[in-house]
């Protein structure tokens, strides 16, 4: 669906070099730190910022050689730009009708009563969490086959965070051939949500792995000084100090349950993945 292959984008200070493949049929995640290159590759993708170099394809073809039909069949949230503030609702379905010939006005009107989106007020009058659930009901009924979503459960309280996911759910169910690139600095949410997912830091993917896996055979070992030094470190991908010794991120959990018994083993989120990856050292 989207692939991205060894694209490289060069600013003062910053570079994004990088690969990525979001397969039809699934929902990836992307994580990292704030400045990691996230906006970045989603504006590449899109072909919104040019790359200096590498290849990217959406619905097989390169971002310049989309077509308007292409295009109508393209979702995306990014946490500035939109439409007008000084718009309403209202305003916002008339322009709707106009640029998407697969509108779907009534599952609009539907979602926007859902998320208590007043129409009588103006856009710069919704709160932030208004404006990216306003955002998202753009990007879900257009019947696109490509949602591209930078952090679009910001600034949501718990509940409306759940019933969002529930509309990626459902989006996703509802047609075999689409799919989903997000971001989000609310893991539980990408972990309930993602097929897989990417990490980058500083503009560089530093791990991809489906989720179940992650959730499945990854682990924090909390291990003391005496103890690492008699460990079997081959499975261990990351180690940060401690006061009491060393974290050890691993992808082997069975592996040290089976032959160190009294280890203390945590299960391992994307949190602590991401903590380790970036902050820990290679053994």
């Amino acid at each position: 669906m989207l692939k991205i292959t060894n694209i490289k984008k060069t600013y003062p200070g910053f570079t994004l070099d990088c690969s990525l493949d979001v397969k039809p049929g699934r929902i990836t995640g992307l994580i990292g730190e704030n400045g990691a290159g996230k906006t970045t590759l989603f504006k590449t993708a899109l072909g919104l910022r040019r790359p200096d170099s590498g290849s990217i394809t959406l619905f097989g073809k390169q971002p310049d050689s989309l077509t308007d039909a292409d295009r109508q069949l393209i979702g995306a949230v990014f946490a500035e730009g939109g439409f007008s503030e000084y718009l309403r609702v209202g305003d916002v379905k008339k322009i709707l009708r106009r640029m998407y010939t697969a509108f779907d006005e009534p599952m609009f009107d539907r979602l926007c009563a859902s998320f208590a989106l007043p129409k009588d007020k103006m856009i710069k009058e919704y709160s932030t969490g208004m404006k990216v659930k306003l955002k998202l009901l753009v990007a879900l009924t257009h019947s696109a086959r490509m949602l591209i979503l930078d952090e679009p459960t910001a600034g949501l309280d718990v509940l409306v965070r759940d019933s969002i996911l529930s509309l990626l759910r459902d989006y996703m169910g509802e047609a075999d051939d689409r799919a989903i690139l997000i971001s989000s600095h609310i893991s539980s949410d990408l972990e309930m949500l993602c097929d897989d997912f990417y990490m980058i830091h500083q503009g560089k993917v530093i791990c991809h792995e489906d989720t179940d896996r992650l959730l499945g055979s990854y682990a924090v070992l909390k291990v003391d000084e005496g103890s690492f030094a008699k460990l079997d470190t081959r499975y261990i991908l990351r180690k940060k100090a401690e006061p009491f010794g060393y974290s050890c991120l691993t992808d082997q959990r069975e592996f040290y349950r089976e032959n160190y018994p009294d280890l203390i083993i945590e299960k391992s989120g994307l949190d602590q993945l991401m903590l380790l990856m970036i902050r820990g050292e290679k053994v």
